[in-house]
């Protein structure tokens, strides 16, 4: 068998002091994250993101940065995940944007509200990408190199 990391992308959209997120169904349960998702053929990791969070929220929005690039092991299957953390700014909402399937709604949540819906997490990443943005660690998008 062949270890494969898998590429996604997340997007932290703030407005202030509220974070962008998605109420989404894992396994039959409601669970939050960022807007997130994978790299999909022939696109960047940057469309990806704004590709993703317009799906997931029905936000347009314009990619300004890097937070961080992480790894994460799931616990529940062993998968391991590259995630491309990017900080965005809203432009548009549409709110009758047909959102994906298993998205339940996108919800606008500060970071204690966060805290306490601590148990419907999908991973512990969500709070340590919103730190590590709310700490400044922001890297230009110049740091994402396309293909040659």
């Amino acid at each position: 068998m062949t270890w494969q990391p898998h590429i996604t992308v997340a997007t932290i959209v703030e407005d202030n002091g509220r974070f962008l997120m998605v109420e989404e169904l894992k396994n039959g349960r409601a669970v939050l994250n960022q807007p997130a998702g994978h790299l999909d053929p022939h696109e960047t990791l940057t469309e990806a993101a704004v590709r993703e969070t317009l799906e997931e929220t029905g936000w347009d929005v314009e990619a300004t940065g890097v937070v961080g690039i992480y790894l994460y092991t799931a616990p529940s299957n062993g998968v391991t995940y590259q995630r491309v953390c990017f900080t965005a700014k809203a432009l548009k909402h549409y709110p009758d944007y047909q959102l994906d399937e298993g998205i339940v709604r996108a919800r606008w949540l500060t970071r204690d509200e966060l805290i306490a819906l601590r148990d419907d997490w999908r991973s512990e990443l969500i709070i340590r990408c919103i730190d590590d943005y709310l700490a400044g660690q922001r890297h230009s998008l110049e740091l994402i190199r396309p293909s040659l």
